[in-house]
């Protein structure tokens, strides 16, 4: 992100300039602190109340829909779909001050990103603050064993693989081979969850890359290299609406599902996991269909799982 990118930047230029002891200062207190992001982070609720959420929010806008009540006594785990280019919906509800709070009373959501993103200096700081933790197994763990309920892990299923379909249209989901997230659930008991993000994929528009092209063997190549995708996508300027890296204002409609109550089980069999998997692939196609018509998706539409 660009964020990320200045903060990067921002730390060189104390390295190369009079600020190099500010720079060592820093790198000692990340190596300190390099655990943090899979031990719960570090939110901080002025960084989630910033007014500039509210203009984002209200940008889309980006909306969270109730569809029922997720008892704070539980632990949940929600999966997030679809990934989208910008994940747009994820950000907007569940790292900033928004209705989540009023909607879903008692719960404190952990949105769960790439590690790597840690790894940025400064970045890592304003991330955390936002209410966003690590996609380790680990980190997941720790929000997921907290006593006495109330915790959610947000985990975006599709991943950076899914990111390489975002385009206007698609409903596409890289999920049939994606089953940790189940197993976690099943070892600490966490409800499951589904939530479908209608509208994130209408953001930007993708240069064609069908698997088998060269663009998309490209994209595969570098996503397996350095564990994220590069997407070549566009959408709108400043003042024009032909070309840029500005999303379109497209509304986002972020649905959140019924929990499916699961029982926990230490050492789950691949059947029990496989079975689960499939029941919650069932509840999140019903959620779908349930709720399509509502933000113009034809009614011969349907999710398509790979």
């Amino acid at each position: 992100s660009l964020v990320g990118e200045f903060c990067c930047g921002f730390f060189v230029i104390l390295i190369l300039g009079n600020f190099w002891f500010l720079a060592v200062l820093y790198l000692l207190w990340l190596y300190l602190d390099w655990g943090t992001p899979s031990a719960g982070g570090r939110r901080s609720q002025w960084v989630r109340s910033w007014t500039v959420w509210k203009y984002f929010r209200e940008y889309f806008p980006i909306h969270l829909i109730k569809t029922s009540e997720l008892n704070p006594n539980h632990n949940y785990l929600l999966g997030f779909h679809p990934h989208g280019v910008l994940v747009a919906g994820a950000f907007g509800n569940f790292c900033t001050d928004s209705h989540f709070k009023n909607l879903f009373p008692g719960l404190t959501p952990y949105l769960h990103i790439m590690p790597i993103w840690f790894s940025c200096p400064f970045f890592r700081e304003y991330v955390m603050s936002a209410g966003m933790v690590s996609a380790s197994k680990e980190s997941v763990s720790h929000v997921l064993s907290k006593e006495g309920g109330g915790h959610a892990s947000v985990i975006v299923i599709g991943g950076a693989e899914e990111s390489l379909n975002a385009r206007p249209g698609s409903l596409t989901l890289s999920i049939l081979k994606r089953k940790g997230f189940i197993k976690m659930a099943l070892k600490h008991g966490a409800h499951l969850v589904p939530v479908f993000s209608f509208g994130e994929n209408e953001l930007f528009k993708q240069v064609a890359n069908p698997r088998g092209s060269w663009l998309r063997s490209i994209q595969e190549k570098l996503q397996k290299m350095m564990g994220f995708a590069l997407p070549l996508f566009h959408a709108r300027g400043v003042f024009q609406y032909s070309f840029g890296l500005i999303p379109y204002r497209k509304p986002i409609h972020t649905v959140v599902g019924s929990p499916i109550p699961v029982k926990q089980n230490l050492n789950p069999t691949t059947e029990e996991i496989d079975e689960l998997h499939a029941l919650y692939l069932q509840k999140l196609k019903k959620l779908f269909e349930e709720h399509k018509s509502n933000y113009g998706i034809p009614a011969h539409k349907s999710l398509i799982f790979e």
